[in-house]
């Protein structure tokens, strides 16, 4: 197996709701999960988390990725 393949086959198989939530309470609105960012201090919810797509992202702090992003 190749590196892009694994990298691939490992986002493929990452729950990035169950990671996330390791690090901030996220509720669930729609097909979207919200939470306080974990990479600053907020008050109001203003980060996201599409399990759909695997991918997060915040509209304080600008900072998003996927599984990988948040754990490095």
């Amino acid at each position: 197996m190749e590196y892009g393949e694994f990298i691939g086959e490992l986002l493929k198989r990452s729950d990035i709701v169950r990671i996330v939530s390791r690090y901030t309470h996220l509720t669930k609105k729609g097909g979207t999960y919200w939470g306080c960012c974990p990479f600053h201090h907020e008050k109001t919810a203003s980060f996201t988390v599409s399990a759909d797509k695997g991918l997060y992202h915040c509209f304080g702090c600008k900072a998003g990725g996927n599984a990988i992003n948040f754990i490095s």
